[in-house]
């Protein structure tokens, strides 16, 4: 547990409080526990005090400081009708200093309080969060429940490797971790352990699951006919709320089309037809410009985050035994074997730069984020000698329209090389992943029939799997080269690292060490891997179309922005300047205020291509990463449109 921070005072405060409410700060209790937050209720609580304090003190202090900037707008905004007296509350007054202490008590006691009940808040907001993370990965974990149960592995035995491989099943694998934890650190049997979690788990699908299961075991029904009832009924949950995820992500892209391209292109048009009237248009448009649709499309894009149904990184743990059985035995060194070991050492030192130089390509490939290190000196080095060449003496607006075109280019120098090569990556990444459910079905049928999984190896890489045929080739290599099959696996899994490949293996290589005979087992992750790919191609089939919304609202919004500078901006000037000095005749379109008009309308498309494309690509692949080539698309075609037509 965690010790609680603070004075004694604190301690005595939250102890007073939680005797006072026992109903509240016990829903508390319950929400730390489920939300695995590892501290005591009076702890947190003291914790939060501490904060609100620290939260109040400075609310307070930003009170003080803008009360004392304040002033009474008593015959400038509001007419004082009844005539009353009103006290001097000018600066430097008694009064005005007792304003501001109460401004002060006021922010402090309104800014602590808040952080009090937003911290009283917080873990029930991680128990809803663990929950969904939970509910998401529950399907992946029962099937490997099931799979290992299949392959006669008792029910312990099953928790303890699923919560071993807690890197690559997520969330559910840490909450099976508990009953690991209550039995062989706790002394409670497996049931006592079963139910304490079905008690504290957040997730109200797992606790039926669990209850479900502890009355299955304890009634000496058939444990494998359940979980494979248990297998289908979260497969179909999942489509459902794949379903239930699309339509949800289908309001998103409406709304982003509807609020942030349609939205401020209508702006666009408001602020000219302000600008004849002598409004500040150009104030107005740079706010819209550089505040509005960035702030937007970050909230859009932090929202679609949240409600995503995506799938972590996956990550493999490795234990590491040290041999030490004979410690106390004298080693006796050799003189010669020094230089040996050095050059062992030297070689793998430079082992990685030479892989590099030898292939940069499949560098990139393997990391894209590599190309920044290429990329992005490159584009500062094309920036600062477009800087260099710039004559003296310019001013800040002729100097802004000589080099915005200049950065467009630098940042796409940036955007291109990644983009490319993560789309190599990606394209490579889909193709072994949709041929995964094949490659285990056929290994299954031949597993079934007598053949080891080496031999198995041998036939497959005759067949044709796409782009896991070369895959298939270097597991079998490693075999015939001294391998287990155990470890080329997890060898091809590190080389792709992907959700779907990574519980695949974990199957495998886990079976793989209680029985030879693992057909079933390999028909079930065979199902698992085909249901993961059929909910993808669903959501990409689906967004697919709000993909092409996205790019078509665009391009007209870079259409009508293109007609307004290259057709209306200059009529006006033209019309600007034959009014001459006649009072009131289009005051905010002099010729001097055309061009920050056309240059804020540039970057106004500029800004619209970036955070477009980035949204396109996490609606349509669940990954900002994804976005960048649209956003790249994108700014090409704003950078063209506005050099070529306008």
């Amino acid at each position: 547990m965690t010790p609680a921070p603070g004075p004694g005072l604190f301690r005595r405060v939250a102890g007073a409080l939680i005797r006072r409410d026992p109903v509240k700060y016990g829903t508390i209790r319950q929400d730390l526990i489920s939300a695995r937050m590892g501290i005591t209720v009076r702890a947190y609580v003291q914790r939060a005090l501490l904060i609100s304090l620290c939260a109040g003190l400075f609310c307070g202090i930003v009170a003080f400081i803008l009360s004392g900037m304040a002033v009474l707008p008593v015959g400038e905004g509001i007419v004082n009708l009844l005539s009353i007296p009103l006290p001097d509350v000018g600066s430097g007054t008694p009064l005005w200093y007792l304003l501001r202490v109460l401004a002060f008590f006021a922010g402090a006691l309104i800014g602590g309080l808040l952080a009090y009940a937003l911290l009283l808040r917080y873990p029930a907001v991680e128990k809803s969060n663990r929950a969904t993370k939970i509910n998401l990965s529950l399907h992946n974990a029962v099937s490997y429940i099931y799979a290992m149960r299949r392959g006669g592995a008792e029910v312990m035995e099953i928790f303890r490797s699923l919560s071993e491989n807690a890197g690559i099943y997520g969330e559910s694998a840490l909450e099976f971790r508990q009953v690991v934890r209550d039995t062989d650190y706790f002394g409670s049997d497996v049931f006592t352990a079963i139910r304490h979690l079905a008690r504290t788990t957040p997730s109200v699908k797992m606790k039926d699951f669990l209850e479900n299961l502890l009355s299955v075991v304890e009634s000496g029904g058939n444990l494998s006919a359940y979980l494979e009832t248990q297998v289908r009924i979260f497969q179909d949950e999942a489509r459902f709320e794949q379903k239930q995820f699309i339509a949800t992500l289908e309001f998103v892209g409406e709304a982003y089309v509807t609020v942030f391209v349609a939205g401020p292109l209508f702006l666009v048009i408001v602020m000219v037809v302000m600008g004849l009237v002598g409004g500040s248009a150009v104030t107005q448009l740079s706010l819209i410009t550089y505040v509005l649709i960035p702030i937007g499309s970050l909230i859009m894009l932090l929202f679609v985050d949240l409600i995503s149904v995506r799938e972590d990184v996956p990550e493999r743990y490795t234990r590491v035994k040290v041999l030490d059985h004979f410690k106390d035995i004298r080693v006796v060194g050799e003189e010669d074997e020094e230089p040996l070991f050095a050059q062992l050492a030297q070689y793998d030192r430079v082992r990685g730069v030479r892989a590099f130089l030898r292939n940069p390509f499949r560098a990139f490939v393997l990391d894209p984020g590599l190309t920044f290190f290429v990329s992005l000196p490159a584009a500062l080095v094309y920036l600062g000698a477009v800087l260099l060449s710039l004559p003296a003496g310019l001013s800040a607006e002729t100097a802004i329209a000589l080099v915005d075109d200049h950065v467009v280019i630098a940042f796409l120098v940036i955007l291109v090389p990644y983009a490319v090569f993560y789309g190599l990556w990606n394209r490579k990444v889909r193709g072994i992943e949709a041929g995964v459910p094949e490659f285990l079905s056929r290994m299954a049928g031949m597993n079934q029939v007598g053949l080891t999984l080496a031999q198995a190896l041998v036939i497959l890489v005759r067949t044709n799997l796409g782009v896991l045929s070369y895959e298939i080739g270097r597991i079998n290599r490693d075999v015939a080269w001294g391998a287990s099959v155990s470890d080329a696996l997890v060898r091809f899994e590190r080389r792709v690292r992907t959700p779907a490949v990574s519980r695949s293996v974990t199957l495998i290589t886990t079976a793989t060490r209680m029985s030879g005979n693992i057909s079933e087992i390999l028909t079930i992750a065979a199902k698992d891997a085909w249901m993961s790919a059929v909910l993808r191609e669903e959501r990409s089939s689906a967004m697919l179309l709000y993909l092409a919304v996205i790019y078509l609202a665009f391009f007209v919004f870079i259409f009508v922005v293109v007609v307004i500078a290259s057709q209306f901006l200059p009529v006006l000037g033209d019309v600007a300047a034959s009014a001459g000095e006649m009072e009131g005749v289009l005051p905010g379109f002099g010729t001097a205020a055309l061009l920050p008009f056309k240059r804020l309308l540039y970057h106004v498309c500029l800004v619209q291509a970036v955070f477009s494309g980035l949204v396109a690509g996490k609606m349509g692949e669940g990954s900002v990463r994804a976005g960048v080539k649209h956003a790249a698309v994108m700014l090409v075609v704003a950078l063209v449109a506005f050099n070529l037509l306008v």
